[in-house]
Formats: structure tokens, sequence, C-alpha cells
């Protein structure tokens, strides 16, 4: 086991109790959750993908906290991805780093802490329990891999905490990101090629924070989604599940993320890979559970029909996507199409897809607070009258056969905005992702 002093070495690279905080943008969205969610006095639980930026958020939040007077002798921040914790990622670490903590730098109040990627410490939750009942500290976390709360938090810290999805930049945020914020419809349509040429970058590279980074140095940006993408699926996937048959996985992940917006059930993919039933069915699991795929039902009013259809499935960062895709195939549609999803997700709706009795597609019927409140399809353009005629068909029908009230009727596109006779809104994505205020912000 580590010395205290040691340990006190670590937690100085990682603390800025004598020294200033790092430059960060901020992600005003999730920074009002949380600060939000800080008021209950409850765990807090920060979730998402590798490399999405939890750690800067807590390191935002830890920034908010000295800014409304807390002592910066008052926040511990540990990264459990420290190498010179290998070896060492026991429950014990946590009351050794705790007692360290308490012993050298002396807080003379109730300390903030922040356990960054605490899913590599077994029975953490235990720990963090224990602290929670004793009313010793404030406890915020991240993770990487949803089975933390599915199973470890679900157990020993029901009811004790309150958790945040964090997802990759929103286009918002990448023109954040890049110093570009559009405040009115003027400067939306002053700065139409800028936002197209933008668009363009954030649907080939994606929402990566640090790739934005490497924007001009396209083969450093490529190596960094690269690692991203090894680094999933053998730290979050692999050893988690202590899984053998690596290459499955990989081309498994690949061949999902490269068709993002695509129906699969787990009979076709056991039959294109060649593999039983079970892998195929645990594979995808553990690919969800990463975060790296999300999955939509059919929306059915029974839930047991919705767990019988084919799922949805989409990937979490076309600059995962991108990579792993061949050549000269064309993607737009559905790149716009996952791009809409996890906007949606962000702004804090459950989303369904729907398939009429006649096989009409809808993409996204939305709902929130148990409620469905808009039928939403997606497409390039509607200028093509066959396009037009295929998008607009099915909202008559999903709305007979759901039997909805005065639901919103969306075609999302790349074309001006207006509204149809009908009572179809057809509005421009680039003005809904930068003009549409945040549902939960």
């Amino acid at each position: 086991m580590l010395t205290k002093n040691q340990l006190f070495e670590i937690l100085l690279d990682w603390n800025y109790w004598n020294r200033e905080f790092p430059k960060t943008t901020p992600r005003k969205n999730y920074e009002n959750q949380i600060e939000r969610l800080s008021q209950t006095d409850e765990v807090i639980v920060i979730k998402g993908v590798r490399r999405c930026g939890k750690s800067t958020l807590l390191i935002n939040e830890m920034k908010r906290l000295v800014a409304s007077g807390v002592a910066k002798e008052q926040l511990l921040f540990v990264n459990f991805e420290d190498v010179r914790l290998i070896g060492h990622l026991g429950v014990e670490l946590l009351s050794l780093i705790k007692d360290t903590y308490m012993e050298f730098v002396n807080p003379q109040d109730k300390p903030y802490i922040f356990l960054d990627e605490v899913q590599n410490i077994e029975h953490w939750e235990k720990w963090v329990n224990s602290e929670y009942e004793l009313k010793k500290s404030h406890i915020y976390v991240t993770g990487s891999n949803s089975s933390m709360l599915s199973s470890e938090i679900g157990t020993a810290l029901s009811g004790r905490y309150v958790s945040v999805d964090v997802y990759p930049l929103s286009f918002k945020e990448f023109l954040l990101f890049k110093d570009v914020e559009i405040q009115n419809r003027m400067e939306l349509i002053s700065q139409k090629h800028l936002l197209n040429r933008e668009f363009r970058a954030f649907i080939n590279e994606g929402g990566f924070p640090k790739s934005i980074e490497y924007s001009a140095d396209k083969l450093m940006q490529k190596e960094l989604i690269e690692g991203y993408f090894n680094s999933i699926l053998l730290k979050d996937i692999v050893a988690r599940f202590k899984l053998k048959n690596f290459k499955t996985l990989e081309d498994l992940s690949a061949f999902i993320l490269s068709n993002t917006a695509t129906y699969h059930t787990i009979n076709k993919l056991k039959n294109s890979f060649s593999i039983s039933y079970d892998m195929a069915r645990d594979y995808m699991e553990y690919l969800e559970k990463a975060y790296m795929i999300l999955a939509i039902n059919k929306f059915d009013y029974s839930l047991k029909k919705q767990h019988a259809n084919a799922r949805k499935y989409y990937s979490i960062d076309l600059g995962l996507s991108n990579l792993l895709r061949v050549p000269n195939v064309k993607t737009k549609g559905h790149d716009l199409e996952s791009v809409v999803l996890l906007e949606l997700l962000r702004r804090g709706y459950k989303v369904y897809y729907y398939k009429t009795k006649g096989d009409l597609e809808c993409d996204f019927v939305v709902e929130k607070d148990r409620e469905i409140v808009e039928l939403i399809q997606v497409t390039v353009s509607l200028q093509d009258e066959k396009t037009r005629k295929r998008e607009l068909a099915p909202f008559v029908k999903v709305v007979d056969e759901l039997n909805l009230k005065d639901v919103k009727m969306t075609v999302l596109c790349e074309d001006s905005s207006e509204v149809l006779d009908s009572g179809v809104e057809v509005v421009n994505v680039l003005e809904w992702l930068v003009m549409t205020n945040q549902a939960n912000s």
C-alpha cells in the first residue's frame, strides 16, 4: 500500500490548493444542473462516455464553489485513472486518501470530495454511502460505465444520489469552444456561411472536447479519436467485463458506429457475425453501458411490445463513426438524425421511433413528463417531391394510430423554416440546434 507521503504527492498533482485553476470553457447547461442538484446535499453522479468532459465539469464546479466563498482547502479531487494508483485500487484506498487529505491539508469545514472515474474502485459505493450517512463530506463522482449505476449505486446508494448525463459537445457548445456565439436571428443569418462550414466540421469531427484543439491537424485528431475508441473498448468493456474475444467486440462496435441510425435485432447481429445469441446480446449491452452506442425502442403503449421490436442504434459521436467508415459512403441523412437524437437527449426528452401499420416510419416520437409532445422527421431536404411525400406522409398515420391530440409535428432539415398548410413545421436544423433553448437548462 502507498504511504501517506507518496499519496500526498499524487494528490498535490491533481489539486489546486496552492495554484490557479486551469482555463476551461463553460458548459452552462450542465453546470446549472450540477449547481441546482448540489443544493439537495445528495451524492452527485456525473456519467457519460469516456473523454466527453466530465472531469472538466468537476473543475468548473470547484471554481464555482471557490467563487461562492468555499476555501480551496475544502476541495479534494482524485483521478482514479492515475497510473500511480494502479495496483492499489481497493476500497481501503479511499479511506487512506481521505485520512491523508485531512492530516496534510486540514480543511476547516466539511470537505467537498470529487472522485473521478470512480468505477475503477471496487465497492466504492459502500465507502461513499458511509460518508453520506455520517454527513462527513459533500460527494461528487464521475463514471464512464452505466453499470456503476444500475448495480452498484442501485443497491448501496438507492435514494441517496442524483445524476447528470453528459454527452459530447452539442453544436452550440462546439461553436462556443471555437469562440463563436450566436445570440439572435440576425447573427444567425449574417453568420450563415460560417455556421454551414462549422456544421460540416462538427459532422466530420464529432464533439469530443479535446479533438477541437486538433481541428487544424487531422492526423493528430484521428489518432486522438482512435485512442478514445480503443480506450473505451479496453478499459470500460474488456477489463470491466473480463472479455476474451476482443476482435468480435471491435468488429461489432465498428459496424454499429459506422452505420449509425439503423435498425438491428440481436438475431440479425448473431447471424452477421457468426456468434451466439448470448454473445451478441451481451456485447451490445456492454457497448451501451460504456455509452459508446445509444439505442431507442419502437414506441408502443405496451412495454412488452416495445421490447419485442427491433431497436434503432446510434453512435455516441460522429467522430468515432467517421474514424471507422469506408471512404465515399453517403451518410449525411443518418448523421443528421444522430445529431438530432443526441440533442433531444441533452434537452431531457425521452425518445422513440415509430412505424405505422403500413410501414411508414417516423424518426422520433418525443416524450416529456410521460406525454408525447412532438413527432419529428429528419431529412437533408424536402425539395425533392418524392422525399417530401415520404417524410410528410407518416404524421397523420402516427397521430391516428397513437390517438394523439395537439401534438407538434416537425421536419428538421437544411431547408429554410416554414409552416405548411397541414400544420407541420419545417425547421432549419441549424436554427433548431443554435436558437432553441434546452428544455432543462
